[in-house]
């Protein structure tokens, strides 16, 4: 009798192989012939080929991680955790012969995990399901807008549409593993590597947040248009795209995911440091006392895991889990070498693509092939980017770092105003796009440096262009349709909050007014910020930082560059709009979840 084997384990390792050996064996001991399919690391993923699936009779499916069983459809089929397959095998095949079932027909059936030509599918009435997930660095604002955009586009073309969030908080409204088999696309809208292994031998679709959240309608045609088989093995890491693997886009997704991981550990340790000037700008002088051990929480422990963070998590979203050891390593040596920021970002793009090309190219037994995520590659990757920092990278990126923070602590109102003016700028101009995050990052980095000035001038400038868009709108209320004016004042209560996106349903709808309404007072406000000297101890939370004692040392100064500028925006773009225009999707949105059509994220 020919029958097909398939194991799977959660870690794709030891389990795996251990019950595809022993039930090969007790399948040859009962005469019976079989093809074995197993989804692991140990061994290249090869599943059974059509006319191996036609000649069998009997599938045994021993597995504790997802597998796509559409391909066996009027197969007898019996499956079971595998760990039941382990303790005996023999009679593990026994219960199998004797209680198989027909395996009914897929109502939805999954593609081939091989990469085959995939048909298109539908549900039963025709309409294409998908499901999606939106993520950003800062998982505030990009991640649940660009989520209400889609579902807004799902409810407009009539697609049956889930989306999961994962924001600051994790994820949120989870897809479960009965939808992601149900559906016919993934969307994937991120801007920062996330876990795609659960969505292998799907029709994935790539893109970012911000296309997500402009052009919803057109991403979701896209996605049904170009989606792409994710190939791999079931449960573990998949193989990116090369697209977003390489290239400058890739590189920034890269680096975004290291700040995003970092984030956390900014606002935490700049706040207990700011919250240790409560006791007197001194006090942490004074061993023993709370101003000492709150400065010792955040510059002593918090500060100093922020670049091992940032350089960990970047070679983390180049080589997944591998790249994790060697870029921590790297991290913490670009911090104590002095190195900073920019040596962390170093170390992260070198350990891993180190780790990547040590995975992909050294070749091993398949019985010592499990050594290579545990063992070989944290070794080697660690002893190549620690000597690579110590002997070739930390000191001239020392240096640089030096020099940067020197120049930054003495420079002259000139080049204060220059800088706070650039700043502010790059942060009104794309909104949560490429320029912004580039501005943000870098605000970011020099905390951990101690430079608080630019974290100011950022937050500020970042700010202006939703509270503008606020002002606009009661300031010329006959120039805005009612949809528009409610958008005014979620966007200035968001502008507060210091998320900037508030203002994108207007910057997408008239980007020629908005977008240079938007730069004017962003960039007298990030100057403005800077003259004053303003120094902000925490990368986020807008006006709400304030009530934290010493998270900003000018705190009316702040006030006035902050409402100069949002003044400026919106008194110029009440002054140039012209006419009511309805906002895109404006309408009131639905509530709900599940698969009933236009459902919303929860």
């Amino acid at each position: 009798m020919n029958v097909i084997l398939i194991t799977a384990c959660p870690s794709g390792v030891a389990t795996t192989f251990l019950a595809a050996r022993g039930l090969e064996r007790a399948a040859a001991q009962r005469g019976w012939t079989a093809s074995v399919e197993m989804h692991g690391q140990l061994a290249p993923f090869k599943p059974v080929d059509a006319a191996t699936i036609d000649a069998a009779s009997l599938v045994v499916v021993a597995a504790s991680a997802p597998v796509d069983l559409s391909r066996f459809a009027g197969k007898r089929l019996y499956q079971a955790p595998i760990s039941e397959a382990l303790p005996d095998p023999a009679a593990f095949l026994a219960r199998a012969e004797a209680q198989a079932r027909l395996h009914g027909p897929a109502s939805s059936p999954t593609p081939a995990l091989a990469g085959a030509p995939v048909e298109p599918k539908s549900t039963a009435g025709g309409t294409p399901r998908v499901v999606a997930v939106t993520a950003c660095p800062t998982g505030v604002a990009h991640t649940f807008m660009a989520a209400e955009a889609l579902t807004q586009a799902g409810k407009a073309l009539g697609y049956p549409l889930r989306v999961e969030t994962q924001g600051s908080v994790g994820a949120q409204d989870a897809l479960t593993p009965e939808e992601i088999r149900a559906a016919d696309v993934v969307i994937l809208a991120c801007d920062i590597e996330v876990n795609t292994s659960r969505f292998v031998g799907k029709r994935v679709f790539r893109t970012s947040t911000g296309a997500a959240l402009k052009k919803s309608q057109a991403t979701l045609r896209e996605a049904l248009d170009k989606a792409q088989v994710l190939e791999g093995a079931q449960g573990s890491a998949p193989a990116a795209a090369p697209a977003e693997k390489g290239g400058a886009a890739g590189l920034y997704k890269h680096l975004l995911t290291g700040v995003s991981f970092m984030l956390p550990m900014v606002v935490a340790g700049g706040l207990s440091i700011a919250l240790s000037y409560v006791f007197g700008l001194e006090a942490f002088e004074d061993k023993g006392s709370l101003a000492a051990a709150l400065m010792e929480i955040g510059n002593g422990a918090a500060f100093k895991l922020m670049v091992p963070l940032l350089a960990g998590y970047i070679a983390y979203s180049i080589a997944d889990r591998p790249g994790i050891a060697p870029g921590m390593v790297g991290g913490y040596l670009a911090s104590t070498l002095g190195a900073g920021f920019l040596g962390g970002i170093i170390a992260g793009f070198l350990a891993g693509y180190m780790a990547q090309s040590l995975s992909r190219y050294v070749k091993l037994p398949p019985s010592m092939e499990a050594l290579k995520p545990i063992l070989i590659i944290p070794l080697a990757g660690t002893l190549i980017t620690g000597l690579v920092m110590i002997y070739v990278v930390g000191t001239p990126v020392a240096a640089l770092m030096s020099s940067l923070t020197t120049f930054l602590k003495t420079m002259g109102t000139g080049n204060a105003l220059l800088l706070g003016a650039v700043l502010g700028a790059m942060m009104c101009f794309d909104l949560g796009g490429p320029i912004n995050k580039a501005a943000y990052a870098f605000g970011v980095g020099l905390l951990s440096e101690s430079t608080y000035g630019p974290m100011a001038a950022i937050m500020a400038a970042g700010m202006v262009p939703p509270i503008g868009m606020g002002i606009a709108s009661v300031l010329a209320r006959n120039k805005f349709s009612k949809p528009e004016r409610e958008a005014g004042k979620a966007a200035m209560v968001l502008g507060l909050c210091f998320i900037s996106e508030g203002a994108i349903p207007f910057m997408a709808k008239d980007p020629l007014r908005v977008i240079p309404t938007s730069l004017l007072g962003g960039t007298l406000t990030g100057a403005l910020s800077m003259y004053f000297g303003v120094q902000l101890m925490a990368p986020h939370g807008g006006l709400f930082v304030l009530l934290i004692p010493h998270a900003v040392n000018h705190v009316l100064a702040y006030l006035f560059a902050i409402s100069v500028g949002s003044l400026v925006t919106g008194v110029a773009y009440a002054l140039v709009k012209t006419g009511k225009v309805e906002l895109p999707g404006a309408s009131a949105p639905t509530q709900g979840k599940g698969w009933s059509k236009g459902a919303t994220v929860g």
